[in-house]
Parts: structure tokens; sequence; C-alpha cells
């Protein structure tokens, strides 16, 4: 049986904590070089230019994209066939989550309660998914997320009755309430389905996703398609200040659910929709 350890996963999220708050992933890059060439405002375009330049800025001198350096979200992909030796995963991550906040000057912002609100001082602990998938891999995926666009995200429960029509407005209703709140142009990650925490979980699972799946149904393209087009003709437009160009990206992800319920969770990013994964 194939090992890794611990202490591995530990410095690899460490490095990948500075990475993500340092440089845009390729994927997000591109959208925006793409939507650029679409913004009809000429402030709008302005805005696209300046984020633009805030990125190159960043990754040269190795600073951070955003001043909220978020909230370190990770997602373990681990293959049944392999086994992880070392001190207790958890553990590990947080401690990658640790070193990478204080050796890559990150700002903290973690507390340790939601009422007493005293600061962890090292950004810990992380929120973590684990999923245990065939093989003897593992995959790690770090999307470090901001408030102000995560305090933007909505769920809902709807009657099965409602149908694709509810799960429409559903997208629309959040992005709306949004506005200029959530930074925009944004990332909209959507899940489908499952229960109210499934849901939630498969909506910021949706912001790390680079690529529409192949196996999707046509429904989900489809719906992904038009929500892009609704929301970026309701006018908010980069930074809020009107124009074309309000979200990057619309990413669904669905799952099977009870008879009785329809959940739809929203989960908005602003431009910075940090995430960087690697596989050993």
């Amino acid at each position: 049986m194939r090992e890794i350890s611990t202490d591995l996963i530990r410095d690899q999220i460490a490095s990948m904590c500075m990475e993500a708050n340092y440089s845009l992933s390729p994927d997000m890059v591109e959208k925006l070089d793409r939507v650029e060439k679409k913004e009809e405002s000429p402030i709008g375009q302005k805005i696209l230019s300046d984020l633009k330049k805030n990125l190159q800025i960043a990754s040269d001198d190795k600073i951070p994209i955003c001043q909220d350096t978020g909230m370190a979200v990770v997602f373990l992909e681990i293959g049944q066939d392999l086994q992880l030796t070392g001190p207790y995963l958890e553990d590990a991550v947080n401690e990658g989550v640790r070193r990478g906040y204080t050796d890559g000057y990150l700002r903290k912002s973690v507390v340790s309660d939601p009422i007493e609100r005293v600061n962890t001082g090292d950004n810990t602990p992380a929120v973590i998914h684990t999923r245990i998938v065939p093989g003897d891999q593992l995959k790690i995926t770090l999307a470090p997320k901001g408030f102000g666009s995560e305090n933007m995200s909505r769920i809902f429960m709807l009657k099965p009755a409602e149908g694709l029509d509810g799960v429409k407005n559903a997208i629309l209703t959040a992005v709306k309430d949004a506005g200029p709140n959530a930074c925009p142009p944004m990332v909209v990650g959507v899940g489908v389905g499952g229960d109210f925490e499934k849901a939630a979980e498969m909506a910021k699972a949706a912001l790390t996703r680079e690529e529409t799946p192949s196996n999707q149904k046509e429904w989900v393209r489809d719906l992904e398609k038009e929500m892009l087009d609704k929301i970026n003709n309701l006018g908010i437009g980069p930074a809020g200040l009107g124009g074309r160009i309000t979200a990057l990206a619309v990413h669904v992800n669905t799952y099977p659910t009870h008879i009785a319920g329809l959940p739809v969770a929203v989960n908005i990013c602003c431009h910075v929709n940090r995430h960087v994964s690697r596989i050993f």
C-alpha cells in the first residue's frame, strides 16, 4: 500500500496558502482577459484593467492580491488505497495553514469563537472537507475564501414544484441582493440537490472548478450559460459601478435529493476566486 506522510500535506498546504494569495489561478486570469474585451462601460473597462494590474503587482512582488486573505477552505480527496502516516491529518492541515499565513505575512482573519471574537492569531482552524475516493492518490485543493462575498451567499429550501424556474430565480435573487457588496465581477457557485449542508458544500466546491465537466447533464450546462447571460444583463458591472460584466462564470454542481425537497445554495466569490490544487 502506498504511503504519504501528513508532514508532506502540512508543507504543501503552507506553500499553497501563499501561492493562492499571491497569484490568481490561470483559469481565473483567462476569464478576466476574455471579459475585458466584452465590457462596454468605460468605467467598467478601467476597473477591469486596474484589477489585472493589481494581479500582476501581487504576483511580481509576492504580496496578497486582496487585503482579505480569507479563511482557508481545504478539500481533501484521499484514495482508499493510500495510507496516511505521521501526525493526525487535521492537525497537519491546520499546521500548514498556520505556517503559510505566518511565513507569508498574510492577514489572520479567524476568530476562535463566533460571539467572543478573539483572533486565533494564525488563521486557524481551516474548514476541511474530506472525501475517500478510489485509487492511491491524494488531491489537495486549497481555497482561501474572503468574507465580503461569502456574506452575500444564500441557501434556499425550495419546494419541488418550483422546479428549474425556482432554481433560476434563487440564483438571480442571490446575485441581485449581493449587488456591489460581493466585489464584482464575481464567480457564482451553485449547489442543487442533496440536503441543507450538501447543497452548500457543492456550491463552495463549484467555485474551485476550472471547466464545465463534459458529463454534466444538458440542463445543467444550459443553466450555467443562461444564468451567466442574465447576470451580465443586470447592469451591476465591475465594482458595482455599472457595466456589462457582473459575473465571470456560473458553475453548478448537482446531487440526488429527497422527494420533498429542492435545496439550492448559492456561494458567491469576487474576482479574487483563489484556488490551487495539487495531486500526489
